[in-house]
């Protein structure tokens, strides 16, 4: 029988780097450039196989339901994320594999045993990114209403799946959201007790989900320092439960050979090509329903949403950004996740040339 893998989230490396937005139309950009992400299966394994054979940490997916409008209407075109990484897990053989699901939309019996089926097909290398969800028209889309109580949700719906994982028998659950009889299910995943958990959110309610059941948290920042507040605060609450919660960041990438050939393509495909009107209704529902980001980043920075769905902004050299991410790493963060406008056309140079200067830097060993 083949060995468990040490999942690559608890790997070697200082500064983890993963992949985000790979499944969706567009990644996380709202342009109209012809060259933005067309989401092709064959061109989503060319770019999984080539992060994982660059020794990068994860592959992590948005979870989408519905577009935004405008021109492109973008992410209307997405995978859905359990049999992402199921499929996935045949055609890679290092990077951890994640699964970003919305709690009120699929129940966690289900959940349970398709995120174990994926830590078997992958050889313990499966993750779950838990999300309560933000968008009323996904919601609509399902027949729910988006509650005010989320997380109290999330946090039922992930004591159930933990339980089917460790019960020794079938058992019933009697809570607020969830009234269920005779609960189980088999075979549990190989990664004891339960495959690595993410959260993102920036809010306190997430956050105090995030402490008491995540592994990691994934939160944004209008600029690098600010990024010492969420740090601080999540380890606090993670250790008023006894638990450790490393943190994790997000950000979208332009890497040129010049500052200005960079600068200038962000502006191209964030500002002048921009799907202005996908942009106004993503920031118009983001501001209202989600609390993912502080309240600055709506009013100062639409050209962050164009260009990244309101994550941090890496555009200029390769220094440049390695330098960046050094500053993001003396924070403390555990690490980013990147996104480009073409994944398979970008995604190579980043690695040849950010890559080994981070290794410099002592940040990562692969």
């Amino acid at each position: 029988m083949t060995s468990v893998v040490a999942h690559p989230m608890h790997g070697p490396n200082k500064f983890k780097i993963g992949v985000f937005s790979l499944n969706a139309d567009g990644g996380l950009t709202l342009t109209t450039v012809p060259e933005r992400w067309p989401a092709l299966w064959n061109e989503i394994v060319d770019v999984a196989r080539m992060a994982d054979d660059a020794g990068l940490e994860f592959i992590l997916p948005i979870a989408r339901w519905k577009g935004f409008g405008g021109e492109m209407n973008s992410r209307e075109w997405s995978y859905e994320t359990l049999t992402f990484a199921a499929a996935l897990a045949g055609v890679t053989k290092r990077i951890a594999l994640f699964s970003t699901v919305h709690v009120p939309m699929i129940s966690p019996i289900f959940v349970a045993k398709a995120l174990s089926t994926i830590d078997h097909a992958s050889n313990g290398r499966a993750g779950l990114n838990v999300v309560c969800g933000w968008n009323p028209d996904e919601f609509a889309m399902f027949g729910l209403e988006l509650i005010k109580d989320r997380y109290e949700q999330g946090l039922e719906w992930f004591d159930v799946i933990s339980k089917i994982y460790t019960a020794t028998e079938p058992f019933d659950f009697d809570g607020r959201f969830y009234k269920l009889k005779g609960v189980s299910g088999l075979p549990r995943p190989l990664q004891q007790p339960r495959p690595v958990i993410l959260n993102a959110a920036f809010s306190p309610p997430g956050r105090d989900f995030a402490a008491k059941a995540a592994d990691y948290l994934f939160t944004t920042f209008v600029e690098i320092e600010g990024g010492r507040e969420p740090i601080e605060d999540i380890r606090k609450r993670a250790a008023e439960q006894g638990r450790d919660v490393g943190v994790y960041t997000t950000c979208h990438v332009v890497c040129r050979p010049s500052q200005a050939e960079a600068e200038d393509y962000y502006e191209l495909y964030a500002e002048t090509m921009a799907d202005h009107v996908s942009v106004d209704r993503y920031m118009g529902a983001k501001e209202k329903f989600s609390s993912s980001h502080e309240a600055d980043a709506y009013r100062l920075h639409r050209k962050r949403f164009a260009g990244g769905g309101g994550t941090y902004p890496l555009i200029g050299t390769p220094r440049h950004i390695a330098d960046e991410m050094i500053r993001m790493s003396e924070v403390g963060f555990a690490g980013t996740t990147v996104s480009f406008v073409n994944f398979k056309n970008e995604l190579p140079y980043f690695i040849e040339n950010v890559l080994p200067l981070l290794r410099d830097a002592g940040l990562r060993v692969a």
